[in-house]
C-alpha cells in the first residue's frame, strides 16, 4: 500500500501534534522542523520513532540529518524502500 503525499502530510502532522504539541495546521510542506515548528533534536527523535511505526519505514540517523523541512520528510517517507 502506497500513500499519497497528502496522506503522509496528514499523518506526519498528527504525529508532530501528538509528540510536540504543535498544532497540526501549522505543519506544512515548507515548514522547517527547527525554526518554524520549534522541534528540538530530542523531540525529532520521538517524531521519527512514531513515523517509523505509523508508516512502516526505517529512518536511519544519517537520513535524519538531511530532513530539514516537513517536505523533506514527506519525500523520504514516500520513497523509503523504493530502489534508486
Amino acid at each position: 500500500m502506497s500513500l499519497t503525499q497528502d496522506e503522509i502530510l496528514t499523518g506526519l502532522a498528527e504525529v508532530i501534534e501528538e509528540v510536540s504539541g504543535v498544532a497540526a495546521d501549522k505543519v506544512t510542506r515548507e515548514a522547517t522542523f527547527e525554526n518554524d515548528l520549534e522541534i528540538d533534536s530530542l523531540t525529532m527523535v520521538e517524531v521519527v520513532v512514531e513515523c517509523e511505526s505509523r508508516f512502516g519505514v526505517r529512518i536511519p540517523d544519517e537520513a535524519l540529518e538531511t530532513l530539514k523541512t516537513v517536505g523533506d520528510a514527506i519525500d523520504y517517507i514516500a520513497t523509503a524502500g523504493v530502489p534508486a
